[in-house]
């Protein structure tokens, strides 16, 4: 049961930073996870299939809130569920000699990636902050001027899947920076989440199967206790703080793989 409490806390702590900013949740899990001596694609399986419950709940709420630009779902969920499965398959049949550097490379990637969207990438939260405290009265549809999406879609969902997390990160970002409306964006992207995450899952029960229930459990318990926390805590704390912190976080857990990736 010690470890099911552990994992507990580590829900709670990478769906603060996920709630702040709507990213990072799976590259912490995950960071955590080999850290841990998991292997990465016994990882990746651990944390999406934890994520199921959360980005099902998560991508309905937008749906009943009309937060959904359905013709963007539908151009990133396509390319999105493909580069999944792939990344998934890949994952399983390389060897973890080969796995363990990439996805701890990877982590180290995604970190400096979470620090530049909090240190450069002000223009993000610039563009929440304003949606949400002015009356919108035209809201144009991201997919009437965003631009690359099968390539945005099909990447983020591979890399999602190798990596064991980074659609929020990738997608989510990459859109935003380009202007497109928040409201439609996040929704959109959650929603089509909800079936990378389904697909992923899937393509590792069918290949490696799925373990480690008891840690799965741990992060979905952690993940409920904290949603609401963490919409109270962002009141209070800027989610650039949460964001630097969890940058950190990340790249100590990629360079601590690394690590020991070499002195074996």
């Amino acid at each position: 049961m010690e470890q099911f409490f552990i994992f507990v806390l580590v829900g709670v702590i990478a769906q603060i930073v996920d709630g702040a900013m709507g990213m990072a949740y799976g590259v912490i899990i995950t960071g955590v996870l080999v850290t841990y001596g998991i292997s990465p694609a016994v990882a990746s399986a651990t944390v999406h299939t934890s994520e199921i419950v959360t980005t099902g709940i998560s991508g309905f709420s937008h749906a009943m809130f009309k937060n959904i630009d359905y013709a963007l779902f539908r151009r990133l969920a396509i390319p999105g569920v493909l580069g999944s499965i792939l990344g998934a398959y890949v994952l399983t049949k390389v060897s973890e000699k080969v796995t363990r550097p990439f996805i701890a490379v990877y982590l180290v990637i995604m970190g400096v990636f979470i620090l530049y969207r909090a240190c450069q990438g002000g223009k993000i939260i610039k563009l929440i902050k304003n949606f949400m405290v002015k009356r919108v009265t035209r809201r144009a549809l991201p997919s009437n001027h965003a631009r690359g999406l099968i390539p945005l879609g099909f990447f983020g969902g591979f890399f999602d899947a190798t990596g064991g997390g980074g659609w929020g990160s990738i997608v989510n970002s990459t859109l935003l920076v380009q202007g497109t409306t928040p409201h439609y964006t996040i929704g959109s992207v959650n929603l089509t989440e909800f079936l990378i995450t389904l697909t992923t899952s899937a393509t590792f029960f069918f290949t490696i199967g799925i373990s480690h229930w008891l840690i799965i459990m741990g992060l979905i318990v952690g993940g409920a206790i904290a949603s609401p926390f963490a919409a109270y805590l962002v009141r209070y704390i800027h989610p650039r703080i949460i964001m630097l912190l969890a940058g950190v976080v990340v790249i100590i857990l990629g360079f601590h793989t690394i690590f020991r990736v070499f002195m074996k």
